[in-house]
């Protein structure tokens, strides 16, 4: 068996990194997700591992950040030899050329690889994700309704990524991903070998200057598709290494065709109730999220100054520290909350950005203050950089929370960050009892 990891994935935002890391790990391979790419030393300490994991930030990044961030990733699956390196996007592909744009992390991560031609991967349908003829579709939460996402009620009006067209050839080329090819998902239902072939025509019809197409899309309508467009990627890598891009559904499409890797002893399918008093951080704004509130009865609710945590307010930061650490040293589940109870977006306009890099301050706050075994996240932004203010190095994946939302086990060389669980979530992910879910334990 090979020593070198089958896929590096990097995360373009730390919860789709977990649900990739979940998706993973229930498949039986020995995965391990990285906050930043990792050193010979870190390395060493993963041990064996057949998916790396990068979790980072790059989908609130500008191009050129992009570039920076991504040289190191293309590096390190260089040195590795692995055969598959996965750009993972968040499921309803929201992105713009100026921030996030999936077009700059091709052009970043493509001279990593042998083979000229991109692969996309369309749809997730664990999550409501349809890719259908070029076109995407989205659910409205968990087993909502599924909506083309130029018309979804959230992500058509995305505060930061705003998805105002479906085709997704027409929104990658915005973005400088030109001359992407589609194979329709009734070329998927015919199996691996139809699959395939239609794969080589494709590549063989050049385009412009005579060079191959730059990308080939992959619709999927539903989840057997996935096993045949799974056979044919991996084919192909054991060729020569190959750039894929998409949700988890890419990692979900390969199992399969790993399965002589599939060693993992199978995460648990049952998490227990927690160990003492839960918090969560709720940075989304989505009304998935805002149901989740709602729902949340367990929970006392904090509602969070936005406006004078995004301004850099110390006074606030400290009081609404304060003010959760004792909740919780009493015993008391705290859900903090940064829209206020009740107030439309419209009406408090915040720095989404700086509101996420001050929910990580936050959350660093109150855990030197009331150290805990469980935590959540919810928002995808949030979720980065309130990680990304802890002191740890690695997640490993814990048990299935639901749809979309992974429980994770904290690697830190600290021993009071050590070991605790958190589950991170973007906006539109879990169950309406999802909170509840963290508190009360739950079956898979």
């Amino acid at each position: 068996m090979s020593t070198a990891p089958a896929i590096v994935y990097y995360g373009d935002d730390f919860t789709g990194a977990t649900d990739t890391l979940g998706t993973a790990a229930r498949a039986g391979l020995r995965t391990l997700l990285f906050l930043k790419t990792p050193g010979a030393a870190r390395l060493a300490q993963a041990g064996p591992l057949d998916v790396l994991g990068i979790a980072g930030a790059a989908r609130a990044m500008s191009p050129e950040a992009m570039q920076a961030e991504l040289a190191p990733v293309a590096a390190l699956f260089r040195s590795l030899g692995a055969r598959v390196l996965h750009y993972k996007t968040c499921s309803t592909f929201d992105s713009a050329p100026h921030i996030g744009s999936i077009g700059a992390a091709v052009r970043a991560l493509r001279g990593a690889v042998e083979q000229p031609s991109t692969a996309i991967v369309g749809g997730q349908p664990n999550l409501g994700r349809h890719c259908l003829f070029g076109n995407l579709f989205a659910a409205a939460g968990a087993g909502g309704e599924v909506f083309r996402i130029d018309r979804h009620p959230t992500m058509s009006r995305h505060p930061v990524t705003p998805m105002p067209e479906a085709d997704l050839r027409l929104h990658l080329a915005e973005q400088g991903l030109a001359d992407v090819r589609s194979i329709p998902f009734t070329v998927a239902s015919q199996g691996p070998d139809a699959l395939g072939e239609a794969l080589r025509r494709t590549l063989r019809a050049p385009a412009s200057g005579g060079a191959p197409p730059g990308a080939v899309l992959f619709d999927v309508a539903d989840a057997a598709q996935l096993a045949a467009i799974g056979e044919v990627l991996w084919a192909r890598a054991q060729r020569a290494t190959l750039l894929a891009v998409g949700p988890s559904s890419v990692v979900d499409a390969l199992a399969g065709a790993l399965g002589t890797r599939n060693v993992a002893t199978p995460a648990p399918r049952q998490v227990a109730p927690a160990r003492g008093a839960v918090l969560v951080l709720a940075g989304s704004l989505s009304p998935v999220t805002a149901r989740q509130v709602a729902a949340a009865a367990s929970f006392d609710v904090v509602w969070l100054d936005a406006a004078g945590l995004a301004g850099r307010n110390a006074a606030t930061l400290e009081r609404h520290a304060q003010e959760i650490a004792q909740a919780l040293a009493q015993g008391r589940h705290v859900l903090a909350c940064t829209r206020p109870g009740g107030h439309p977006l419209a009406l408090n306009p915040v720095d989404a950005r700086a509101l996420s890099l001050a929910g990580g301050e936050l959350l660093a706050r109150v855990l030197a203050m009331a150290p805990l075994q469980r935590i959540g996240i919810a928002g995808g932004d949030t979720s980065s950089h309130a990680v990304q203010a802890l002191d740890a190095w690695g997640l490993s994946y814990a048990a299935d929370m639901g749809a979309g939302a992974s429980l994770c086990r904290v690697h830190s060389d600290l021993a009071s960050l050590d070991g605790v669980e958190i589950m991170l979530k973007g906006g539109q992910m879990g169950s309406e009892d999802v909170f509840e879910r963290l508190v009360r334990g739950c079956a898979a």
